[in-house]
């Protein structure tokens, strides 16, 4: 669990003072219950979660310490009752900044999250993955309770509607972050205008298998979002070109596109996301050099998923690849994957050419 900042505490002094049963040798703390606030921060800095909540069940003193002091808590290792440990936590753990709530199994209710939003107020980062059970109350309470949402993980709440997720964006105008993979009834056109209309800041998009969009949708994200680095649009399957063709002409940061089975696609937009690359032919051999020290300050795709995309030919693919040098093919560093496409074999990143031109500088050196 990761803490918020913690006043500085010579944490071995202070557990050398510590005997067994709690008691402190003779110098001022008497109990348990007594040590210092710092110190019971930093202890519980080092533990799990799960020991976390036991020890704010401890006495009142550790409770309002540790409640006041824990920004970041996940639940996920709670196998079951997680919607009673949630109401019974969320009144007195209100200064949380990031809340993972995802399960393995449904669990959550509305009253949980209504719980969390009526008292955390401060939550950024909030997982509610595979909530199968939450319905719209559940996006209306987090709109009104938690307005400085910055990355929220609803994918698999398939219960939630287009309404709803389009008046989140109303008051959630902060989100950069935005997991709606499977949410087929919330993801539509319509809340896709609303997300591009209200979230001009979003990064990171994931549509995944949300068949209902179509490019009018896609189209309407590229002019409104900008500063999109990454987007999954697996499983969308109406879009065409034009969605790939806006996201290259309008959103020149973008880092990652996920296409897979995205069968609609054809060369056409290969050619436009390789005629957006604005890297040099100088700046592309610098990149290819900078991209075996993994270093990630290179601007353009860095991953790119055209699998099952069946329609694609090779020169269009190898123009993608030759354009943003640290898309790779060559084994153990798999950044464009084309997976289903048999066609595609034939395409290789630089790395793969410059291995062969190594190999034949060795061969030619020495049959000298």
């Amino acid at each position: 669990m990761v803490m918020g900042r913690l006043a500085s505490v010579d944490l071995d002094t202070c557990l050398r003072n510590l005997v067994v049963g709690g008691k402190m040798e003779r110098g001022a703390i008497a109990d348990w219950k007594d040590i210092p606030v710092e110190l019971l921060l930093r202890i519980v800095s080092l533990v799990d979660d799960r020991t976390v909540i036991t020890a704010a069940g401890v006495c009142t003193g550790w409770r309002d310490a540790i409640c006041a002091g824990v920004t970041h808590l996940s639940l996920s290792w709670c196998k079951e009752h997680m919607n009673n440990l949630v109401l019974s936590l969320a009144p007195n753990f209100t200064k949380l900044q990031v809340l993972t709530l995802r399960q393995n199994k449904p669990q959550l209710e509305d009253e949980a999250v209504i719980a969390v939003a009526n008292n955390c107020h401060d939550l950024r980062d909030l997982d509610l993955s595979k909530s199968f059970k939450l319905t719209d109350r559940s996006l209306y309470a987090l709109a009104h309770g938690c307005p400085s949402l910055i990355k929220l993980n609803i994918s698999g709440c398939s219960a939630f509607s287009d309404v709803a997720l389009s008046y989140l964006t109303i008051v959630c105008k902060n989100l950069k972050n935005l997991n709606l993979c499977g949410c087929v009834k919330a993801v539509s056109d319509n809340s896709l205008k609303a997300i591009a209309g209200n979230c001009s800041q979003l990064q990171y998009l994931n549509l995944g298998w949300c068949d209902g969009v179509t490019d009018l949708g896609v189209m309407s994200l590229a002019l409104g979002c900008p500063d999109l680095r990454a987007i999954d649009l697996c499983g969308c399957v109406l879009i065409t070109d034009e969605s790939v063709i806006a996201l290259a002409n309008r959103c020149h940061h973008l880092r990652s596109l996920g296409l897979y089975f995205c069968q609609n696609i054809t060369d056409r937009a290969m050619y436009s996301l390789a005629a957006n690359s604005r890297v040099s032919k100088h700046e592309l051999w610098k990149s290819m050099l900078s991209s075996y020290s993994n270093s990630s300050d290179e601007e353009g795709l860095i991953n790119l998923n055209i699998s099952q995309c069946t329609a694609l030919t090779p020169p269009a693919v190898q123009a993608v690849c030759d354009s943003f040098p640290a898309l790779h093919t060559c084994p153990g560093r798999h950044s464009l994957i084309i997976s289903g496409c048999l066609s595609l074999t034939s395409v290789h990143c630089a790395c793969a050419l410059q291995a062969h031109r190594e190999g034949r500088r060795v061969f030619s050196l020495a049959h000298l």
